[in-house]
């Protein structure tokens, strides 16, 4: 008996919200992290920083796009920053991708903060992150290009327009 699409099981779809952030270094270069898709350990690629925004429930409330954005920097690259400081979002989109057995749906806003130093440490990734995640590097969008392995065509641009937002609003800070 031949095993039809109907009766394979059915791959979770999961919706998300996200914020993500693009930490910029005084040369220009942005903070990105390396890593792959768990089904595809030979294919790897380079990824901003980020994750879902905490829901609230109840009186509790949820977390603004900026603090998650904030708290995200701080779990996966142990760079403290204060939400303020991630000024407007410098991007938006939707994206739709597999990871593992779920496809998902997400929905992201992009921050740029400016970082003068900062000591970068992947200590706080989750047990996922850890399994999937081999290192980070701070790189120029022609860099990123020139590697030919950002997560998503988009990546090289978003460098582009953090590195513009952070340096207007350098600019617009009176001296």
């Amino acid at each position: 008996m031949a095993i039809g699409p109907t009766d394979l099981p059915r791959r979770s779809v999961i919706r998300r919200r996200t914020a993500r952030v693009l930490p910029v270094g005084p040369g220009g270069r942005v903070l990105l992290l390396h890593g792959w898709e768990p089904r595809r350990p030979d294919r790897p690629f380079w990824f901003t920083i980020g994750g879902a925004v905490e829901e609230g429930d109840g009186e509790a409330g949820g977390e603004s796009m900026r603090q998650a954005a904030s708290r995200e920097l701080y779990e996966e690259a142990r760079i403290a920053v204060d939400p303020a400081s991630l000024g407007e979002p410098i991007a938006e989109n939707t994206v739709e991708f597999s990871w593992g057995s779920h496809d998902i749906v997400q929905d992201q806003v992009f921050y740029a903060v400016a970082v003068a130093s900062a000591e970068v440490s992947l200590d706080g990734l989750d047990q996922w992150e850890r399994a999937t995640t081999d290192g980070y590097g701070w790189l120029s969008a022609d860099e990123l290009e020139a590697d030919g392995s950002p997560a998503h065509p988009d990546i090289p641009r978003l460098i582009r327009a953090a590195v513009e937002a952070v340096r207007a609003r350098g600019a617009a800070q009176p001296r």
